[in-house]
């Protein structure tokens, strides 16, 4: 007993003399670096507390650097998948196909350039009818593209060869009476933030300017599917923020002094110009809304997880949405239709319905409002009441509301660690200095900042995302939507947390050179319902048959 005692008390003395040696040699944090941290954090830890912390978290620091070795690729998504319907299943399965405008008696005009601004609809029926082939409409826009393209820096790579192939590919099927649809055809663009096989993805950022991937990214495909032509990549603000690319400043064309905005700068532009019908965007805060404002057009931002991301460049896996961007609403809807769905390859998208019936009443439907945001003599604020009228005229029941009272501005940390993940590489490396804005509001001093924000706050943001949500449901569940200036209040950056849908409209002009919207947003999953409101209110008007008069083809002889 004596002999089993002794050798307890010699082990436990060597173990404790072994935990001492190795509490010894284990590093640890200065007491005054903590100190420091504590102050960006917004924290205070006693003496004692920081003592207890310096082995902590110098271990995790530790831990961090063995991470940073196995730095994964940007098209690899986090485990964690953001699904806002989780917080309200969507009810919105309708089977019911879509039914689109019948369209009207379309003839071959004399100069094909002046089907360089038709809505997808005419240019549709005209190579149904074989009136017109989809080479010659896709000729005439690269013609375009190639025209215009450097005046408005809108243009990155030019699909030339895959986009003629596509093209006679389209006239024979049609030919043979093989036809798959309203895109069959129809030449388009694409934000070159979408990989396609055998071309240049730059993101528009000078580091990855040479970057070739090997493959095409889902929405892509399947307008191939749909028999679309991809004729150009478009330029995109630097990984995705503002117009401002690698080569270039994409113009605005109703203002050629001016930046289109962004980040979905070439695709608003060139649609605006007439450079193609209509061109894929993305947009995680903005980035449709904001340069189909500036360029007068059309845009949908479809419900989170409506539309598949896989070959899309990630900047947050909560946040990016892919829309179309078009010049008019049914348009959208006819991209929209093509490009929705379940894909294995995003495991955010969702099943749901989209029972668009272009030919429904919306007399009757309640649209909500926030008064706040039709107050005030700025300017547009006259359009913004305008709006209101027409919708009324069309006898739509106007119901106020509010918006959730939360801190949504500070939620936006959410997009900042989100994209500082994406692009952990670009910071390491030091590669961030070859982008060509270094400003504090631009991504690489706002990688940098990401690094500070602790993954606590990161999630406790998201918790108080998933409250967000929730309120947002509860204020549109006896409403079909609600409306608002495109800018006002939070409502951009809300809505683009919620993953709610939105469809963007021309509503007027600021001055000549100065184009205005606004925003219809509907309910999580009703694409289809807010996408019909927002067609009766804009066929209402001319608004969307306004162009830049400098990209309008010249009078025929």
């Amino acid at each position: 007993m004596k002999w089993t005692l002794g050798l307890i008390v010699f082990l436990s003395a060597a173990f404790c003399g072994a935990q001492e040696a190795a509490e010894a040699e284990r590093p640890s944090l200065p007491p005054d670096l903590l100190a420091a941290a504590e102050q960006v954090w917004g924290l205070e830890f006693s003496a004692s507390e920081r003592t207890l912390l310096a082995g902590s978290a110098a271990q995790q620091r530790v831990h961090l650097q063995t991470l940073r070795r196995h730095t994964p690729d940007n098209a690899e998504p986090p485990a964690l998948v953001f699904v806002p319907t989780a917080f309200e299943p969507p009810r919105h399965l309708d089977p019911t196909p879509p039914r689109w405008s019948k369209p009207g008696a379309v003839k071959r005009p004399q100069q094909l350039a002046d089907l360089a601004f038709a809505p997808v609809g005419v240019l549709a029926e005209l190579v149904r009818s074989r009136q017109v082939t989809s080479r010659e409409l896709t000729v005439m826009y690269l013609d375009r593209l190639k025209k215009h393209g450097d005046q408005l820096e809108a243009v990155i790579t030019l699909t030339e060869e895959r986009a003629l192939a596509a093209a006679e590919r389209a006239d024979r099927e049609i030919a043979t009476g093989l036809y798959r649809g309203p895109l069959h055809g129809i030449p388009y663009g694409a934000k070159d933030l979408f990989a396609v096989a055998g071309y240049p993805t730059t993101w528009g950022a000078k580091p990855f300017a040479a970057q070739v991937l090997d493959e095409t990214a889902t929405v892509v495909e399947k307008l191939d599917a749909a028999g679309a032509v991809l004729v150009a990549k478009l330029s995109l603000g630097a990984l995705a923020w503002g117009d401002v690319w690698h080569d270039g400043f994409t113009r605005n064309p109703w203002n050629l002094e001016q930046g289109s905005s962004g980040s979905s700068a070439g695709s608003a532009a060139a649609v605006a110009a007439g450079l193609v019908p209509f061109a894929l965007g993305t947009e995680t805060w903005g980035s449709i809304v904001s340069p189909a404002t500036r360029c007068g057009v059309t845009g949908l931002r479809p419900s989170f997880g409506a539309v598949s991301r896989a070959g899309a460049m990630a900047l947050s896996w909560s946040m990016d949405k892919v829309g179309p961007i078009t010049r008019t609403v049914e348009d959208s809807a006819l991209v929209f239709e093509v490009i929705r769905g379940v894909d294995r390859r995003d495991p955010s998208t969702v099943a749901t319905g989209f029972a668009y019936h272009a030919d429904e009443p919306v007399k009757g439907k309640k649209i909500g409002y926030v008064p706040a945001h039709f107050e005030g003599d700025q300017p547009g604020r006259d359009l913004d009441r305008a709006a209101l009228e027409r919708l009324k005229k069309l006898g739509v029941e106007l119901v106020p509301m509010t918006l959730p009272d939360l801190p949504v501005q500070a939620m936006s940390i959410i997009l900042s660690v989100e994209a500082a993940a994406a692009f952990e590489e670009l910071t390491l490396s030091g590669r961030d200095d070859e982008m060509v804005r270094q400003i504090e509001m631009a991504w690489p001093n706002v990688f940098r900042a990401a690094r500070l924000i602790p993954a606590v706050e990161y999630l406790q943001a998201n918790r108080l995302r998933g409250r967000l949500i929730a309120e947002m449901n509860q204020r549109l569940q006896d409403l079909d939507g609600y409306i608002t200036p495109s800018f006002a209040g939070n409502n951009l950056l809300l809505t683009n947390l919620t993953g709610h849908p939105c469809v963007v409209v021309p509503n007027g002009f600021i001055n000549p050179k100065q184009p205005y919207s606004f925003t219809f947003t509907g309910k999580l999953h009703d694409d289809a319902g807010i996408l019909r409101i927002a067609k009766a209110w804009q066929d209402a008007g001319t608004d969307h048959q306004q162009h830049p008069p400098q990209f309008l083809p010249a009078a025929s002889p």
